[in-house]
């Protein structure tokens, strides 16, 4: 890799970054002594963590950790007592100069702004905090919230961790089936959602699909409905409420005490393979791991304006929020899409917002880099400072484009693995070490991963699983009312090690990347391979855009590989080009890895924030049951991946 091709930061750079400042203040210059004691003393490191986030607490914790249960059932900072608004809200708006600081600032797809201090903020959450109260809402109960993003969304996040209740974000582009199993999973007695919003110039009604859910949903007794588009919905007038009616009346001032291991919220994953997995965060878990990630690995810091492009469906849309509060710093709403009404949206909404932290998934990159060059040079990006990104693997040209384009070759990229399980990430790129093309460049400080063979060996430079040797802050505390699922799920192969479900690798410098899922990975003759490598093969051709690669059963190789790409233009030879990817594919990675089949497709199936369904796609070609597809946003193609067996 030559070297424009590296992004190094220089001395002072890395002099100014708080993982520096932090590392420096307890004693450590290199990352490699500071990571490896973060690792071996894991009481001192999450001390330290903690009082480096300035954790507000109620009563003082007894003892850091307590694994007497074992490493499945670890005790965070035991005997402590707090309340995520304590963190997020109520430090800041103590202090009269933090409080008329921006907290949230929102922009609809229509373009309407809106903003709030984080006084103003913090008189809303206490406004709809009261409502909730009168509605019943107790500690404990469970609220689903099927909304947009919409200032509403975090004024209710906040607002029902206030009073000790519990939420469960869902997905506002799911459909009837998939909502339904997540409110009956989580048994909520109430859900929070919109009428609608908008999204590529049309409006989305949310009220009308939650209605139709409901009817599986016996334990929902009242529902709350923000008013973003003021349509007319259908409405029952024994469970139904408006917004505007829950603000008005009684605010309440006085914040819940919980445990620092009570339930904050309840993230389902995305259930595209058998019943979703409710996985439970607490009030010191999810906002503290949330909030060092992003402070010590993006180097977000008060007075900061922190974007993610996501949904609150998705772990990244509560690390959005917890991230940007509890470091002080400004959180960005978008509520539409991406390319409307022209493919620079998103680079409209960073210079209008003066954004200094972009997060996006390098899916949403392959999109757009195939729009003209021109839609990005209209845009300055000079307040940028850092780009983020997770959801999926890289190939090297995307992370190029991403890199000289948008970064101008002098912004890092922080690659970012982990995930809803984990409260934010595994793997990084700190910014105090050099970075490279579609890696990442070290495990995040606390973070014990290793790479084992099958044997349950430590190995580099091998593919293996991404394994995890020791709890963290911020793991999660089991699946919701489903202990013994959880335990199999992630704790059934080797004694005491979390097995993640990742294929990675580890070289001797310690760049890491990761290859796919492990259940997406293609055992070809014996050789295993993460999708991602063919991937990237493929996209390095001049004729490909995306590609998803995946594995159907053969006789004779026990496996091979079928490959989906979509081309940056339309081909008429589109045999010749098949041959033509197929030819190259082998050249480049052996005879013994050539595809059995190259198909050109319109579009990859993926869900709203960019990640590509390679299940879903192999239930598709191989003609099986596909389960939920309420997350993919492009469905139709699913059709013509259905009748590709007859090619």
């Amino acid at each position: 890799m030559s070297l424009e091709n590296i992004w190094i930061p220089s001395s002072n750079f890395i002099q100014n970054t708080r993982l520096y400042k932090w590392m420096k203040k307890l004693g450590f210059t290199e990352y490699e002594l500071f990571y490896k004691k973060s690792i071996e003393d894991q009481q001192w490191f999450w001390k330290e963590a903690e009082k480096e986030l300035a954790i507000p607490w109620r009563e003082k914790y007894e003892k850091v950790l307590d694994v007497s249960k074992g490493n499945e059932w670890p005790i965070w900072y035991k005997g402590g007592k707090l309340n995520v608004i304590d963190l997020a809200l109520d430090r800041w708006v103590k202090n009269p100069k933090d409080a008329s600081k921006h907290a949230l600032i929102w922009e609809g797809e229509d373009g309407t702004c809106l903003s709030y201090s984080f006084l103003e903020i913090a008189g809303e959450v206490n406004n709809f905090a009261g409502g909730l109260r009168r509605l019943g809402v107790a500690r404990g109960d469970v609220i689903a919230l099927y909304m947009p993003m919409i200032p509403e969304t975090v004024i209710a996040i906040l607002a029902i961790s206030k009073i000790g209740a519990i939420y469960t974000p869902i997905f506002s582009g799911y459909g009837t089936e998939a909502i339904t199993t997540r409110i009956e999973a989580s048994k909520a007695k109430l859900v929070i959602t919109a009428d609608g919003y908008k999204r590529n110039g049309k409006d989305i009604f949310m009220k009308d699909e939650l209605d139709k859910a409901l009817l599986g949903c016996p334990s929902v007794n009242q529902v709350i409905v923000v008013q973003r588009l003021n349509i007319k919905v259908n409405w029952v007038k024994t469970r139904d409420h408006y917004w505007t009616e829950c603000m008005e009346g009684s605010t309440l001032e006085a914040t819940e005490v919980m445990d620092s291991n009570e339930p904050l919220l309840l993230i389902y994953t995305s259930g595209t393979t058998g019943r979703p997995k409710g996985c439970v965060h607490t009030h010191s878990g999810f906002p503290i791991k949330a909030a060092l990630d992003a402070a010590i690995g993006m180097n977000v810091t008060q007075g900061d304006i922190l974007f993610w492009y996501t949904d609150m469906g998705w772990m990244m849309g509560p690390f959005l929020v917890y991230g940007g509060l509890l470091n002080g710093a400004s959180i960005v709403l978008y509520e539409g899409s991406p390319e409307f009404p022209n493919p620079d949206r998103l680079w409209k909404l960073i210079d209008g917002h003066s954004v200094t932290h972009l997060g996006i998934s390098p899916t949403l990159i392959r999109s757009l880099m195939k729009h003209d060059a021109s839609w990005v040079d209209h845009h300055q990006l000079n307040t940028l400072r850092v780009i983020a990104s997770t959801g999926e693997p890289w190939n090297d040209d995307s992370w190029l484009w991403l890199f000289k384009q948008i970064g101008k070759e002098r912004l890092p990229i922080f690659n970012y693995s982990g995930g809803t399980e984990i409260a934010g990430g595994i793997l990084g790129n700190i910014l105090i070490r050099p970075i490279t093309p579609s890696t990442f460049n070290a495990a995040l400080p606390g973070m014990a991963a290793q790479v084992y063979d099958d044997s349950g060996k430590a190995v580099r430079d091998t593919v293996g699983e991404l394994v995890l040797t020791k709890p963290w802050v911020g793991m999660t505390r089991g699946f919701w009312n489903e202990p013994d699922r959880y335990k199999q799920a992630y704790w059934s192969r080797w004694c005491d090690t979390w097995v993640h479900g990742d294929w990675a690798v580890v070289d001797q410098q310690g760049f890491w990347k990761i290859t796919g899922r492990s259940d997406d990975t293609l055992s070809i003759a014996g050789k295993r391979m993460g999708p991602s490598e063919m991937e990237t093969v493929l996209v390095s051709h001049r004729a490909v855009h995306e590609a998803a690669v995946i594995g159907v059963p053969d006789s004779i190789k026990g496996e091979m590989a079928i490959c989906f790409v979509v081309l940056v233009e339309t081909v008429l030879e589109k045999e010749q080009i098949r041959q033509e990817l197929v030819s190259y594919v082998t050249k480049k990675m052996g005879k013994a890895l050539k595809p059995k089949r190259v198909h050109i497709i319109s579009d990859l199936p993926k869900t709203k924030n960019g990640k590509i369904m390679r299940r879903i796609i192999k239930a598709a070609y191989l003609q099986k049951q596909l389960g939920d597809v309420s997350a993919i946003e492009n469905q139709k193609v699913l059709q013509d991946i259905f009748k590709l067996q007859s090619e």
